[in-house]
């Protein structure tokens, strides 16, 4: 029997593909070939999900981004009576008049400074709290503690600052207790000097439990095998904290950071509103109460509209300077 070809026995010489195309056995497997539906069908397929955003979607487009428009009156010496297209245009000229006023500068130093307290003491308020809520070990007792810290939260602003001079009032509780021991510390609910501590303590205790929930939530979220290991390797509480909750918490913080600079220039419009006239406006008067007596009361539409605007592009550019920030050590941030 004659010898079989050498082109016929031979092995044949495996052809070179994509690593991609292998899976964990070594085997090929078959590429995920995906069409990509028209957008016809995309819209039926997914009509529950998008009825379901509609009143969402409804709600942003209606009273945050139509009203946007209205911002074309920081250029004009608006009249109501003559409207957007009636009313004159005139460039830069509340800008000119708006910076030129020291009232408006008061209001944004006022602004600065509680911001400032609200960053140093505020901020770390929820995250401090939502530190021991989760040490606790009872079930039960932590979720009767959350109940309590976060009633406050859907209390009025009104009912909150009533049941502050209540307490802290010329004829307040804790005053007259004080008195009756020798201590005299006034009424501090009228003292413009401890203002900017008053209302930040305020919204300590108003919404200090509401704020938990998100970093009670990413708490959840870290390997409690870490927490294990670290306690065998003779970790105390605190440095399980410092290494573990901590770390598996900051991109949340950074987060809620970067937000919370965007809206640096609004400290509680109806928080201060209320209690301006026990305190004066040269301690109370921030950017909102600005626009607001400037612009409704006054009829100072032009000017009060460019202070809004300025309020709203300074705060765009920190959060976009602050998410920049955040990439630059590795963060994720708001967006990518």
């Amino acid at each position: 029997m004659a010898d079989a070809p050498v082109s016929a026995v031979r092995s044949p010489v495996p052809q070179p593909h994509d690593p991609d195309d292998t899976d964990r056995s070594g085997g090929r497997k078959r590429k995920d070939i995906r069409v990509r539906l028209p957008l016809r069908h995309r819209l039926k397929r997914d009509r529950s999900l998008l009825l379901f955003c509609l009143p969402g979607v409804l709600y942003f487009a209606l009273f945050f981004y139509l009203p946007l428009a209205g911002n074309v009156i920081a250029f004009q010496d608006y009249q109501p009576f003559l409207g957007f297209k009636q009313s004159p245009f005139v460039g830069l000229a509340n800008f000119t008049a708006l910076l030129s006023e020291p009232e408006f500068w008061s209001a944004v130093s006022n602004t600065l400074q509680i911001t400032a307290i609200q960053l140093l003491l505020y901020f770390p308020a929820p995250i401090a709290l939502a530190l021991l809520l989760n040490s606790l070990i009872s079930e039960k007792i932590k979720r009767f503690i959350q109940t309590v810290v976060y009633l406050p939260h859907f209390l009025s602003w009104v009912v909150v600052v009533a049941m502050f001079k209540q307490v802290l009032g010329g004829a307040g509780s804790v005053t007259t207790l004080l008195m009756e021991h020798g201590v005299n510390i006034g009424n501090v609910m009228t003292d413009p000097g401890t203002f900017k501590l008053l209302i930040t303590a305020q919204a300590i205790w108003k919404d200090c439990g509401w704020g938990t929930i998100i970093f009670l939530a990413s708490i959840a979220s870290i390997d409690m095998g870490q927490y294990e290991s670290a306690a065998m390797d003779g970790a105390g509480w605190l440095r399980r904290i410092w290494h573990i909750t901590l770390p598996g918490i900051r991109p949340v913080i950074l987060m809620l950071l970067i937000l919370r600079l965007g809206d640096i220039l609004s400290v509680g419009f109806e928080q201060i509103i209320l209690q301006r006239d026990a305190v004066g406006p040269d301690a109370s008067e921030v950017m909102d109460t600005y626009v607001y007596f400037h612009g409704v009361i006054d009829g100072s539409w032009g000017m009060s509209t460019a202070a809004g605007l300025m309020k709203g592009v300074i705060g765009f550019a920190l959060i976009l300077a602050a998410n920049k920030l955040a990439h630059r050590f590795g963060e994720q941030g708001v967006y990518r």
